[in-house]
């Protein structure tokens, strides 16, 4: 379906949950997975429950976030703890880790579905998403997901503009994707190494940058920002006082990409 009449599509999506009855909701706490628990919301109430998987790659900053979003949608959120960081297959850490967490992702979830009698698992993956690397959807498809935001075309501006359309607060929320992305392809991953990525980007938020990753390459810290933060960030007394504390977090050097931030800059398909 062409990306064309945004209120057309948001009508035809809570027509189609309706007809799917109860529903739960993959929810990540970013925009696209929010968007899918409003509509699941105005469609069916209480027949929808979101549920957030916590593990140490979910920032603290993203969990509490995410309660707020459910919070000022009225939608019931459940929160699941993962183990992923006893999965061998996810600390080594290959082009595939993405797969593996949504394989047990799925599996718990498919558990929830069948106990309390949700017909329906329903994720954020919206049409953007299509051309880029995700083995995760890969895993979300095996398990049976449902996209409604892909089934019914639309894009990632669209769905900034459907949320912005239905007065959620947090329509330009910046994607966070799991700490464990900030970790080179190939290095394994430790809580260790997590919790140093997290206090750097808290402590970059702290300084008012909205769009933060810290980028782990064999103990040196990459920042990434948006492109019309690098000079502020990059100027020399700020620099000096960033590359302070994040050595203080344990990081070996630190540098500013430059280029400002870019989506799936770490990508690395097997």
């Amino acid at each position: 379906m062409a990306d064309d009449n945004i209120d057309e599509k948001r009508d035809l999506i809570v027509t189609a949950m309706r007809e799917r009855g109860r529903i739960l909701i993959a929810f990540s706490g970013g925009v696209d997975s929010g968007l899918v628990l409003k509509l699941a919301h105005d469609a069916i109430g209480d027949g929808c429950l979101a549920v957030i998987a916590d593990s140490p790659s979910l920032p603290r900053r993203e969990l509490e976030e995410a309660r707020k979003m459910a919070g000022e949608i009225g939608a019931r959120l459940e929160v699941l703890r993962l183990h992923e960081m006893e999965r061998e297959d996810y600390l080594e850490n290959s082009g595939l880790r993405c797969y593996f967490c949504r394989v047990e992702l799925g599996r718990e979830l498919r558990a929830i579905g069948a106990s309390d009698g949700f017909n329906t698992i329903a994720d954020g993956a919206n049409a953007s998403d299509l051309g880029d690397y995700r083995p995760g959807m890969k895993a979300s498809d095996e398990s049976g997901f449902w996209h409604p935001l892909i089934e019914f075309g639309v894009t990632k501006d669209r769905v900034r503009e459907m949320a912005r359309g239905l007065g959620l607060s947090w329509f330009d929320k910046p994607s966070s994707p799991c700490l464990s992305s900030r970790i080179m392809t190939g290095e394994r991953i430790t809580e260790e190494k997590l919790r140093m990525i997290e206090a750097g980007e808290e402590l970059l938020h702290d300084m008012g940058y909205r769009l933060v990753r810290v980028r782990n390459i064999r103990g040196a810290a990459r920042i990434e920002v948006s492109k019309e933060d690098v000079p502020r960030l990059t100027e020399i007394s700020t620099f000096g006082e960033v590359e302070n504390k994040l050595k203080g977090l344990g990081f070996l050097s630190v540098t500013v990409d430059t280029q400002g931030y870019r989506q799936g800059s770490m990508n690395k398909p097997v």
